[in-house]
């Protein structure tokens, strides 16, 4: 198996795709589209940050620390990649503007909203504790359309993403598009019962 920063994001895109194909007969398919969108926005946020190296999707004192040891011709510490939280602020900011017609993100409240419930719903189902729990689920379609948004203009609007593998871009697109229709027709379908 070989894989890269491209390839883990439209990966997760598919494990989106073929797990939202499931929820309309499986509800318990929320836990895996909750992770892979996670695993998805991360991508696309790590893929449109990144500028040839690593030094602005780790945390910042890690990347001074870096630096500073690359420059001084010393070891350099291992890399780790930022928080989640704070890939998503470093997506609205500088951090962004790496070429003369880069973009960064401007998010509405909702987006915001979304991406703090991402991450919470994420965190639970990852690290769960033993508990009895319950999730509304006739919102997750309407999250997770926000999140497609967010990566829709990472992957393609910023301008920051370079797409190398023939075909991965269209493939991207394409499963974005399924998934788009797929979940507007469970919001529909949700917002039938409720």
């Amino acid at each position: 198996m070989r894989t890269d920063e491209l390839e883990e994001s439209v990966s997760a895109l598919r494990m989106m795709r073929d797990t939202a194909l499931k929820v309309a007969n499986d509800i318990y398919q929320w836990k895996w589209i909750v992770i892979a969108s996670h695993n998805a926005l991360q991508g696309f946020m790590v893929l449109a940050l990144r500028n040839g190296n690593n030094l602005t999707i780790m945390p910042d004192r890690l990347a001074r620390k870096w630096l500073e040891a690359y420059r001084a011709d010393k070891p350099l510490p291992a890399e780790r990649l930022d928080s989640f939280p704070n890939l998503y602020e470093k997506i609205k900011g500088e951090d962004m503007e790496r070429l003369v017609m880069s973009r960064c993100f401007t998010a509405t409240a909702e987006q915001d909203r979304c991406v703090k419930k991402l991450q919470e719903l994420r965190n639970d189902f990852i690290h769960f504790v033993p508990k009895g729990w319950s999730i509304e689920v006739s919102g997750l379609p309407s999250l997770c359309l926000a999140i497609l948004e967010i990566i829709e203009f990472l992957g393609w609007e910023s301008l920051n993403v370079l797409w190398h593998k023939k075909g991965q871009r269209e493939e991207a697109e394409s499963i974005i598009s399924e998934l788009k229709v797929t979940l507007k027709a469970l919001n529909d379908q949700y917002q039938k019962i409720s």
